[in-house]
């Protein structure tokens, strides 16, 4: 019995004859770029929209605030211009992987550290940041070392309040002795350990919905985005 013959396979790495090409590129070469141009423009333009719906949304009043200089990632030469205005009221709602937590600032008790948070929340900086410190009382995060040590690059000046500390206080940390962290802030979960504070921790807000989250929140915890409303 003869065998069928079994036509020879072309080598993998051979160069695509003409004649295999779709008569429609043979006759227009220039098909073939243009919609291999149309593919790329599809795939660039899917990443821009994704990048627009993750990026947080900035209100209005707040469009054309701008950040200092940036020098690195999360990292800044400066303090941020002065962007708020005494005219609006603002709230900051934290979404968390354990949940939203709205807070009010406080711009008439400590202005330059409500526009710090403002402008570093409008901008994405503390989107994938954790919480990495937890305790009975107090929970801490915004910083992009997730150690405790890092910062935007600069700290904030003391703004000192009358206002009492207590459930649901929002404040900036300071290593003792040292300057208001540009960038790490903390919610009280219960009462401040005597003796209380002995410096100014620059009480720029107030949690008013979720404070439920607020005690669930764990070292690890992240904070997804931060949205700024304005009224």
């Amino acid at each position: 019995m003869t065998k069928a013959k079994v036509a020879p396979r072309r080598p993998v790495d051979a160069e695509v004859d003409e004649t295999d090409l779709p008569e429609a590129w043979r006759r227009r070469p220039w098909l073939a770029v243009l919609i291999v141009g149309v593919l790329i423009a599809v795939v660039l333009g899917a990443g821009l929209l994704v990048d627009k719906a993750l990026a947080p949304e900035v209100p209005a009043a707040l469009a054309g605030c701008k950040t200092s200089t940036q020098i690195g990632p999360r990292e800044f030469i400066g303090p941020q211009p002065m962007c708020i205005s005494a005219a609006h009221k603002y709230q900051a709602t934290v979404n968390t992987t354990q949940g939203p937590i709205v807070i009010r600032l406080h711009p008439e008790i400590a202005p330059v550290t409500v526009n710090n948070f403002v402008v570093l929340s409008i901008h994405g900086f503390y989107n994938g940041l954790t919480f990495w410190k937890s305790e009975d009382w107090v929970v801490q995060g915004g910083d992009p070392r997730g150690d405790g040590r890092g910062g935007p690059g600069y700290s904030l000046p003391d703004e000192p309040s009358t206002d009492q500390w207590g459930l649901g206080a929002v404040g900036m940390a300071r290593v003792p002795g040292g300057s208001v962290n540009g960038s790490q802030f903390f919610i009280e979960k219960a009462a401040w350990p005597d003796p209380g504070p002995t410096a100014a921790y620059n009480r720029f807000g107030t949690v008013t919905s979720g404070m439920d989250k607020v005690q669930l929140l764990q070292g690890g915890d992240t904070i997804t985005s931060i949205t700024i409303n304005v009224s």
